[in-house]
């Protein structure tokens, strides 16, 4: 028979979570998991689907009479990785917490016992939906009745945008469960929604088990997962907000630029501004092995979500429809340099009205899209998007370049290096009003007013701050006049050895 030696003698069942605690790791890993305080009413579908996102789930024991279950993965490595992920953020079965730590059994071995048939049922139905075998699964279902019989497209409404969520972003989550057919984005009651199809209901079932109350990054974009009432989805175009993964052949709409409007408007986070940042302590480092709890969200966009590992895609963006006469690589280093740090940029030798820029990472790539993305720059509207390519290649020795590519991977102007760095709470929108800082005390009104003038730019406005003469508000005649005047004086030497930091600011005078 089957003996709960890992269980203290004497405990009730339990369900006192301090005591549980001090108990948490008494054992060595295993593969052999021991889950407590699962609800009387949960099914084995639901405590196998909080195993899912980390590998394969290889057996199961519900104690249901003493509210435990003993969950057993297919590697150690796999129960490593869900117990890191599940020690700083406790799962919820049916809205309650769910703990879990190390068993003392190296495997389960559940042959011979009673009551099993419902588990085994169910760990067939997941195993033949990991290796696509969904006609197994659907007569499971349908005799069972181990699976809701909910459709296979799911309703995702995503709160605490502080990141923009694109449609790659949310394929490469959902896909893990199962096949993806169709996802259609957009905004109702200003709100960020989607409808995704899977091939199959019970993958619509285990993605909404799994991820439903989970945050793509560390504590915002955090996702609300229900059935939607639709039995298919219908997709006109294949672009940035709708895609069908069946046909490749769709329009992509009517010269439709791609994140156009800019996700910063259409999704109404203009006026978002970066929770305080706890510092280095709290930093939630990806995949969301926390040590502590993180409040705020974590700057550099960690996915925190099991087995997704960043954004998808390109640190590398194209940009389009430059003024070749006014544009130069120190200008695209420093304004696309207020949404992330850039390593190189390259105007195109023969297009000059083309550039690519790398970012550090393709989190801040896609913040550099979202924010300037169809803004104005010396006349023409800017068009920013991923490119295909990887990397920017530097020029080969003797290549003609006319010092076109540049390398600012080691420069001193990057704003972001350090984590939990002040301006990763200070990133808004281009707009007319400007943040100065690093203002020293000889630094007049006039003196600044003239400086500014000095680059064509008409100035409406100015102000120091009351409690720090560092710094001070600047407010332009328009928005690409800031934008204008941010390139030209930006690190601008103000003597006394003070170098002026510009920036965009949420704030009007």
């Amino acid at each position: 028979p089957f003996t709960m030696n890992n269980s203290t003698p004497g405990r009730d069942n339990g369900n006192d979570k301090k005591k549980f605690k001090g108990d948490r790791s008494p054992c060595s890993p295993s593969r052999v998991l021991h889950l407590r305080q699962i609800p009387s009413d949960a099914t084995e579908a639901e405590v196998i689907s909080l195993g899912l996102p980390f590998g394969k789930v290889t057996n199961l024991l519900m104690l249901k009479g003493k509210s435990q279950a003993f969950l057993e993965m297919a590697s150690e490595e796999d129960a490593v990785t869900m117990v890191n992920y599940y020690t700083p953020a406790t799962p919820h079965l049916r809205s309650q917490p769910v703990y879990i730590q190390y068993s003392n059994h190296r495997e389960l071995k559940t042959d011979n016992l009673p009551n099993q048939a419902r588990a085994q049922a169910a760990l067939q139905a997941v195993n033949a939906m990991q290796s696509g075998s969904l006609a197994i699964t659907s007569a499971l279902a349908a005799e069972g009745g181990l699976f809701p019989g909910q459709g296979s497209v799911l309703r995702i409404i995503i709160e605490n945008l502080f990141y923009p969520v694109t449609l790659d972003v949310l394929y490469q989550i959902f896909s893990k469960f199962g096949s993806v057919l169709k996802i259609i984005t957009f905004t109702k009651n200003n709100q960020f929604q989607a409808l995704l199809q899977y091939a199959d209901p019970i993958n619509a079932y285990y993605a909404k088990m799994a991820l439903d109350g989970q945050s793509i990054y560390t504590a915002c974009c955090t996702l609300h997962i229900d059935f939607s009432k639709l039995t298919s989805l219908k997709v006109k175009y294949n672009n940035d907000k709708s895609r069908d993964f069946t046909r490749l052949d769709l329009p992509s709409g009517d010269g439709q630029l791609p994140l156009e409007p800019s996700i910063a408007s259409a999704f109404g986070t203009q006026n978002i501004i970066f929770p305080p940042y706890p510092g280095a302590a709290g930093f939630a480092p990806a995949m969301g092995f926390a040590q502590g709890a993180v409040t705020a969200c974590a700057p550099s966009g960690q996915m925190t979500l099991p087995g997704v590992t960043g954004v998808p895609g390109n640190s590398v963006l194209l940009v389009s429809n430059l003024n070749p006469e006014a544009i130069t690589p120190r200008g695209l280093f420093i304004l696309f340099g207020v949404y992330g740090d850039v390593h190189r940029v390259k105007i195109m030798f023969k297009k000059k009205e083309n550039a690519l820029i790398q970012m550090a990472d393709a989190t801040q790539a896609q913040l550099a899209i979202s924010y300037l993305n169809g803004q104005r720059l010396y006349g023409r509207v800017l068009r920013a998007t991923f490119s295909k390519h990887q990397i920017v290649q530097l020029p080969r020795e003797g290549q003609e370049d006319q010092g076109l590519t540049k390398d600012y991977s080691n420069s001193p102007l990057h704003r972001f290096k350090k984590p939990g760095s002040k301006n990763y709470q200070n990133i808004f929108p281009p707009s007319a009003t400007l943040h100065l800082s690093n203002i020293p005390p000889s630094v007049t009104v006039d003196d600044l007013k003239n400086l500014f003038t000095s680059t064509g730019s008409t100035v409406k406005a100015f102000r120091f701050f009351q409690k720090d003469c560092k710094m001070a508000l600047i407010q332009l005649g328009s928005v690409e006049e800031a934008v204008h005047a941010l390139i030209e004086l930006h690190n601008h030497d103000l003597g006394e050895n003070h170098h002026l930091r510009v920036s965009f600011s949420k704030s009007t005078i």
